[in-house]
C-alpha cells in the first residue's frame, strides 16, 4: 500500500515530543514510506531531518498555515496541542483524516472544541497507560497505546574521556530535563544534594537541561559545591555514560522517554512513581521507583544505590531486557501497522 502520512508539530522548542516525532520519521523511512512534516521555519527538527529524500517540508507557525501546500496526504499525524487543531482544520477543508498522539498526563480539558476535534479524529494514540485510561474514559475515539521510543543517543570517544576525568573519583548522580521544577521535580535534587553533601562528600549531582526556572535553581543551589548546572547540551549520550546513577523525581510525567535513553546507555535509575513512569521503571526490576515530592527517600535511596553495586548491577541487566518493547524500530512498525488499518478499505 503506497501512503503519504502528513506530520504535524508546530511547537518552538525541541523537547521530548519532537525528538519521539524525529524518531517516528525516521524510522518510516526506513521502510520507504512517503511522509511530510508541517513545522515552523526555526523548528529544531529540520536541521535533524535534513537531507531525508522521502520527507517534504511544509512551512507553519499556526493552525491556519501551510493547509493547501505540499502533496496530497492520506493521513494526518498530529503529534501536539496545536497539530491537532491544524490536522482538525485540514479535515475540514481537504476531507483528510487524522489521528493524533497524547504525550502528556494532564486530563484533555471537557470542552466543546476538544470534544469536537478528538471527536472527528480517527485514532488518539496514548503513550502510556495513564493517557490510554484517560482519554478510554473520555468515549471521544477510538483510542490505542504506542509507547514512545529510545533515542539511541550516540556516543564520542573524546568527549566521553573529558568528562569522566572531570568527575575523576567522584560519584555522579545526575539529570537531563527541561528545568522546570512543578514538571520535572528538580528542586527535589537540590533538597537531596543539600542532606547528603557533609555524610556524602563524593557525591557529585550533575543536571542538565535549561528551562523557564533554570536561573532560580541555580541560584537555590548557589551555595551548594557538590551541584553542577550544565545548562543545554548537544552529546548527551556521552554525559549519561559518564553518570553512575540517573535520578528522575518528576512531579509529573506522559511517560518519561529520557528514562529509556539511561537505561540505554546502562545507567541505574530512580524514578517518581507517577504518570506513565511505572510503563518503564518496574521497581527492583529496571529501576527504583519513590513517592513522588519526596527528597527524603529520593536521599535514602541514592545512598543505599551508591552502596550496593551489586543491585546497580542488577537493575541495568533488567533495564535492558525490558528495552526491546521501546526501540524506534518498534514504535515505526506500530505506527505504520495503525495508519494501513486506518487506511484500509471499509
Amino acid at each position: 500500500m503506497h501512503i503519504h502520512i502528513r506530520h504535524v508539530n508546530l511547537a518552538r522548542d525541541f523537547r521530548g515530543g519532537e525528538r519521539q516525532t524525529v524518531l517516528l520519521i525516521l524510522a518510516l523511512a526506513a521502510h520507504g514510506i512517503e511522509q511530510s512534516l508541517v513545522c515552523r521555519a526555526d523548528s529544531p527538527m529540520r536541521q535533524e531531518l535534513e537531507g531525508l529524500q522521502t520527507l517534504t517540508f511544509i512551512t507553519a507557525a499556526h493552525p491556519l498555515a501551510g493547509q493547501f501546500q505540499g502533496p496530497r496526504a492520506d493521513l494526518v499525524h498530529a503529534h501536539e496541542a496545536r497539530a491537532v487543531h491544524w490536522a482538525w482544520l485540514h479535515r475540514q477543508l481537504r476531507r483528510t483524516p487524522y489521528l493524533l498522539t497524547r504525550r502528556v498526563p494532564q486530563p484533555v480539558r471537557d470542552k466543546p472544541f476538544n470534544r469536537r476535534t478528538y471527536g472527528d479524529a480517527a485514532m488518539a494514540v496514548a503513550i502510556s497507560s495513564p493517557i490510554e485510561a484517560h482519554l478510554n474514559e473520555r468515549h471521544w475515539c477510538p483510542v490505542e497505546r504506542i509507547p514512545s521510543a529510545l533515542s539511541h543517543l550516540p556516543r564520542h570517544s573524546v568527549i566521553g574521556e573529558t568528562l569522566k576525568e572531570r568527575f575523576s573519583g567522584r560519584f555522579v548522580v545526575g539529570h537531563v530535563g527541561a528545568l522546570v521544577d512543578r514538571h520535572k521535580g528538580q528542586r527535589l535534587i537540590i533538597e537531596a544534594a543539600r542532606r547528603l553533601r557533609s555524610e556524602h562528600p563524593d557525591l557529585l549531582f550533575v543536571l542538565l537541561g535549561e528551562g523557564e526556572d533554570g536561573e532560580a535553581l541555580r541560584e537555590e543551589s548557589r551555595d551548594l559545591d557538590n551541584v553542577l548546572w550544565e545548562g543545554f547540551q548537544p552529546h548527551v549520550g556521552d554525559y549519561l555514560a559518564a553518570f553512575d546513577l540517573f535520578v528522575f523525581p518528576s512531579r509529573n510525567e506522559g511517560l518519561g522517554s529520557t528514562l529509556l535513553d539511561a537505561m540505554d546507555a546502562g545507567v541505574p535509575i530512580i524514578a517518581s512513581r507517577v504518570d506513565g513512569i511505572p510503563d518503564i521503571v518496574i521497581d527492583g526490576r529496571t529501576g527504583v521507583l519513590i513517592p513522588p515530592d519526596d527528597a527524603t527517600t529520593l536521599s535514602e535511596q541514592i545512598v543505599a544505590l551508591r552502596h550496593d553495586p551489586a543491585q546497580r548491577t542488577r537493575l541495568v541487566g533488567g533495564a535492558r531486557q525490558r528495552l526491546a518493547e521501546f526501540t524506534p524500530e518498534a514504535m515505526g512498525d506500530a505506527y505504520l501497522a495503525l495508519y494501513q488499518r486506518l487506511l484500509a478499505p471499509a
